[in-house]
């Protein structure tokens, strides 16, 4: 999916022009991989456009820094005001948010300290990141030969874009073999994620999903559909999930900010359920999107409202 341009980049503190925010070769992240990252959505609502949990999101992007001792002199509450300051700039109601931290050009080596820490937010356009369809349809993946990083390699609790290498082998292998996504395994053999997506299974109406310990990112959608199930008095287990667990569940499903909640239809070309979008997911898709843009109540008050932004800047 391509990018659309918009006009400005937030950089260290400033806004500067979209071509502008270039990358010495030399830089210490194009080298060893050495950044982090989130990923954002805002939607546009009745009221305006609205943020979906981006203090979560930040907090974990500061996490996800501090892990890698990348020293910053911004607080999470700098960066949230950063993003829906960089969204009025470029004139966006809707939209994605990708705030970097990366270590730039400084010396050559592994060791990352000597390097400056630069951050950057950017916005742009983006829909369904598996496609429209797939939101109502599902999509057909497979088990990845590719296994999930296993602990004490790599943190997967950090948003990390050296994680992302072992992410695309599942997701080239996958679309290689005519798949739209791959599902992981870790270590030991259980379910993990997809390459960039956690997973549900739906059971006798029953939530299961891999827990922290299967080498899973603890993803924001993730929490927030936990969350939504338990308010609806579903019951949800977070737990190691075997592989044939898959084959015989009755409906599948993938979560993250990115790919929302999409549907799995079948895995391995074995048939999910009836093949199709089920009962349990197609209930939590409508009260998720009902939810994001600004039709139901906000009990827990994840959206973030870019009118405040405007208002403040117009007095």
């Amino acid at each position: 999916m391509g990018i659309q341009k918009t006009e400005k980049i937030w950089r260290n503190g400033e806004h500067i022009p979209w071509d502008d925010a270039t990358l010495h070769v030399l830089s210490h992240v194009v080298h060893y991989g050495s950044s982090v990252f989130e990923g954002i959505r805002c939607y546009a609502t009745p009221r305006g456009g609205a943020v979906f949990r981006l203090q979560e999101h930040m907090q974990r992007l500061i996490h996800s820094a501090c892990i890698y001792r990348m020293e910053i002199p911004y607080s999470q509450e700098a960066f949230a005001a950063a993003a829906l300051e960089t969204l009025r700039v470029n004139g966006l109601q809707e939209g994605y948010i990708r705030p970097l931290i990366l270590r730039g050009y400084g010396s050559m080596g592994v060791n990352p300290l000597p390097c400056p820490v630069d951050c950057y937010i950017a916005v742009w356009p983006w829909g369904a990141y598996l496609g429209a369809e797939a939101l109502e349809h599902g999509v057909d993946v497979q088990v990845s030969t590719w296994t999930r990083i296993s602990p004490n390699t790599l943190p997967t609790l950090a948003k990390a874009a050296a994680n992302y290498m072992n992410a695309q082998l599942i997701k080239m292998e996958a679309v290689s073999n005519g798949f739209a996504e791959g599902i992981a395994l870790d270590a030991q053999g259980f379910v993990s994620e997809g390459s960039g997506e956690n997973i549900f299974l739906v059971r006798q109406g029953c939530l299961l999903t891999p827990s922290m310990s299967s080498s899973i990112l603890p993803g924001i959608t993730r929490d927030t559909v936990i969350r939504i199930a338990r308010d609806a008095g579903m019951t949800v287990q977070e737990e190691r999930v075997p592989r044939e667990a898959l084959y015989t569940a009755d409906e599948l499903f993938f979560t993250g900010t990115a790919a929302e909640i999409t549907p799995i239809r079948s895995v391995d070309r074995l048939t999910v359920g009836a093949g199709r979008r089920g009962e349990v997911t197609r209930t939590l898709q409508e009260a998720y999107f009902r939810l994001i843009r600004g039709e139901s109540e906000d009990s827990h008050g994840w959206l973030t409202p870019l009118q405040a932004v405007e208002s403040q800047a117009a007095g």
